[in-house]
């Protein structure tokens, strides 16, 4: 089925028929600059255009920031790249030290609120929150629409507005309520969001169809593993664990095609195998659109290529060491979860790009070479990864490189896009695959004391990583990458299930499943939200800054302060704007 197509504001609107809305002074800046006017739709086709607007801002930007008066896309990607994933362990900034330098403070957590990153965000998902209400007040006196449809378009948005508020919870905690309904845009921030989030995923849930005509658009299985999500980050353990169960046994994606693993796990990150049985909610990509830019082709990660590279640019988003060396596995196949920096994978350390290289030969989950360049192993059909070569400052970065977010050189000409200065991709944005699903009920299992059938859920995503056809492999000839691989495995692979009976107690049952989902969904802005709502932030972010800050400058002096980094600060900006100068309408979150 045809993918739902992303397209510009100015598309939008002359399909529309309408013209962007003035913008006032408030936090929101309502209605915002680029918005759809929805005085003026009265039409199935035009209340469909802002529906389509509403799914197009899931980016974060249109073309550039300036439909939300931000920085370069990357302050507002919608995978959290920066906020998940550097800030969580994950990734270091990458690149070069003056480079991007607001990123430094996110990494080290001297963040403030005068860091304009943070207004950003704060502006993109307030973007997506204004233009659902847009689609909500307009289908409610638009003509020629069933009462079926309308609830099916009802539903679509209220989904899009529960996303982008679910996102500005995680990210700032004490966010401001708007809807349809709201007009008075100074609103304070002290009441919980929770519920509101819950009410929109319940309505999505209950009124979405179960397949799509395009496969784009959100369905009932994809609201439904959100309102679980949604529980879940609640300690909602009880209402998580049935919901998820439902989703498992019973959801599809949007095209009808029952929820399970893709055999290969880098199927989940290849525009060529997008939108497959393991995607739930995914944010759409397009290529070469015949717009000669790169408005639609995930500018957000457009950074986050090998530098000095055939892509060009840039460098950023350099896997950090403590998360290489949590692929480690033992003799039996299985993770060191406690001291896993003590196996470590460190055969980049202070190696020159032309100095005596031998490639690590201990055992390794193979998702490693599908989640992180490192030195001799093929990077995808791009050629063995060079090290240095592709590394721009390996001081203050490390050795290695992202490769969740990269094309295939086979399929550069369809799936990539070159029309900017950096690069852009047609890889979909997951926001929620199944394997996340697997591994969310399988915590909220063992929260409710069922470690076995937690287990089982792990397993499903240990047994797809163990299974060959998944593995990287070396080239039939290094020298044509594009020439095909053989059948010897690039490094020595073992990943194992846990045998049964391995969750003797819920503390162990929970420990292997927070590792688990570091593996699995690491280098995709999760990590940071994980280890914030399970409580574990302060310790798991001091050893990696204990290992990772022995050799790499850019954590110099990092340290996590409990009680006030587990949020970001709300932005100076939207203090400002809701002030009469001397005091706010919105209060600064604890610590700031």
């Amino acid at each position: 089925m045809k993918s739902i197509q992303r397209l510009s504001v100015f598309a939008l609107i002359a399909t529309a028929g309408v013209l962007p809305s003035s913008c006032k002074k408030s936090y929101l800046q309502q209605p915002a600059i680029g918005a759809l006017s929805s005085t003026t739709i009265t039409t199935a086709a035009g209340v469909d255009g802002l529906l389509i607007g509403a799914y197009a801002i899931l980016t974060g930007q249109q073309g550039t920031n300036a439909a939300i008066g931000g920085g370069g896309p990357w302050e507002s990607s919608p995978d959290n790249w920066i906020y998940g994933s550097v800030a969580g362990g994950d990734a270091h900034k990458g690149s070069s030290g003056t480079d991007q330098p607001p990123i430094n403070s996110i990494a080290a957590f001297t963040v403030d609120a005068s860091n304009g990153f943070m207004n950003t965000k704060w502006r993109a998902d307030y973007e997506g929150v204004n233009r659902a209400n847009n689609v909500l007040k307009a289908v409610a006196t638009a003509t020629g629409i069933t009462d079926a449809n309308k609830a099916i378009i009802i539903a679509q948005a209220r989904f899009l507005r529960g996303h982008f508020y679910f996102d500005l919870k995680k990210m700032f905690n004490n966010v401001p309520y708007i809807d349809e309904s709201t007009t008075n845009f100074i609103q304070p921030n002290t009441t919980d969001i929770w519920p509101k989030i819950e009410d929109d995923f319940k309505f999505a849930y209950a009124n979405l169809p179960a397949t799509q005509a395009q496969v784009g658009r959100v369905n009932k299985w994809a609201a439904g593993a959100y309102l679980a999500k949604t529980y879940l980050f609640e300690k909602k353990y009880t209402d998580a664990d049935a919901l998820f169960t439902t989703v498992i046994t019973t959801g599809t994606n949007s095209a009808g095609v029952a929820y399970d693993l893709n055999t290969n796990y880098f199927d989940n990150f290849n525009a060529a195998t997008k939108n497959n049985k393991e995607t739930v909610f995914a944010i759409q990509q397009a290529a070469n659109d015949g717009t000669n830019t790169i408005s639609n082709a995930n500018n957000g990660d457009m950074l986050n290529y090998p530098y000095n590279s055939p892509f060009g640019c840039c460098g950023f988003f350099q896997p950090t060491l403590d998360l290489a060396n949590s692929f480690r596995t033992d003799a039996n196949g299985l993770p060191y979860l406690d001291d896993y920096n003590s196996h470590p994978i460190a055969q980049d350390q202070g190696i020159a790009s032309n100095a005596a290289f031998t490639l690590d030969a201990g055992n390794i989950d193979p998702r490693f070479d599908w989640t992180v360049g490192r030195r001799g192993i093929p990077f995808l059909d791009w050629g063995n990864h060079p090290g240095q070569n592709w590394i721009r400052e390996q001081s203050s970065a490390g050795p290695y490189s992202a490769k969740k977010n990269v094309y295939f050189q086979a399929s550069k000409g369809t799936y990539g896009d070159a029309h900017s200065w950096a690069p852009g991709n047609a890889n979909q944005v997951n926001i929620i695959r199944f394997s996340d699903v697997l591994l969310m009920a399988a915590e909220a299992k063992a929260q409710l004391g069922s470690g076995d059938m937690g287990l089982a859920y792990v397993n499903r995503v240990r047994t797809r990583a163990a299974n060959p056809s998944g593995f990287v492999y070396t080239y039939k000839d290094p020298a044509n990458p594009t020439g095909g691989y053989t059948t010897t495995p690039a490094a020595h692979y073992v990943v194992s299930p846990y045998p049964g009976g391995y969750f003797t107690s819920k503390d162990l049952a929970l420990k292997a499943i927070y590792f688990e989902r570091k593996l699995e969904l690491a280098l995709e802005g999760h990590r940071f939200f994980d280890i914030s709502r399970w409580g574990i932030a302060q310790q798991a972010l001091a050893t990696y800054f204990a290992v990772d800050g022995k050799v790499i400058t850019d954590i110099a002096g990092a340290h996590f302060t409990p009680g006030k980094n587990e949020y970001y600060p709300i932005p100076q900006a939207q203090l400002d704007l809701q002030s009469d100068g001397k005091t706010s309408t919105l209060k600064q979150n604890p610590g700031y």
